[in-house]
């Protein structure tokens, strides 16, 4: 992890990067579930899950969504804050051993309420080993300007 000064103006869209990957693991399972309190039997009770129609523990979506998000947190860009997520969706599965990865584009730029700063947003698609696409979200950026 760095820190690149990335301005308004330097973002282009279209422009892609890929994050490295990351297996999710029963421990993950367990530590998010103790974080959120969600023990729902869907995310931690194995012999259940066999009666149902994925038969084996699915990951929480808020557990995916946190770990594709923090793949993408390589670099630092001091430039830029996070203004939220919109259009979050859970498209398939994750299970105990996928190894999943994130993409992201720009996918637009517009001019923000104070003219030194403009709005990039990112489309975020997690994706498993299989190039599966298994959460996609946009996330919004509020970044300065190199003038105004």
């Amino acid at each position: 992890m760095y820190f690149k000064s990335i301005f308004f103006e330097d973002y282009q869209l279209e422009e892609k990067r890929v994050t490295l990957g990351r297996t999710i693991t029963e421990t993950d399972f367990v530590v998010h579930a103790g974080h959120t309190g969600d023990f729902f039997p869907h995310h931690m009770d194995a012999e259940w899950c066999k009666t149902q129609p994925f038969k084996q523990r699915i990951a929480h979506g808020t557990m995916i969504f946190s770990i594709g998000i923090g793949l993408t947190a390589s670099e630092i860009n001091p430039e830029a804050m996070s203004k939220g997520y919109d259009r979050l969706r859970f498209i398939k599965p994750v299970f105990i051993g996928d190894t999943i990865h994130s993409e992201i584009t720009i996918s637009a730029k517009s001019d923000a309420k104070k003219p030194e700063y403009g709005n990039v947003t990112e489309h975020v698609e997690v994706i498993n080993q299989h190039g599966e696409v298994v959460l996609v979200c946009d996330h919004i950026l509020l970044v300065k300007r190199k003038s105004v």
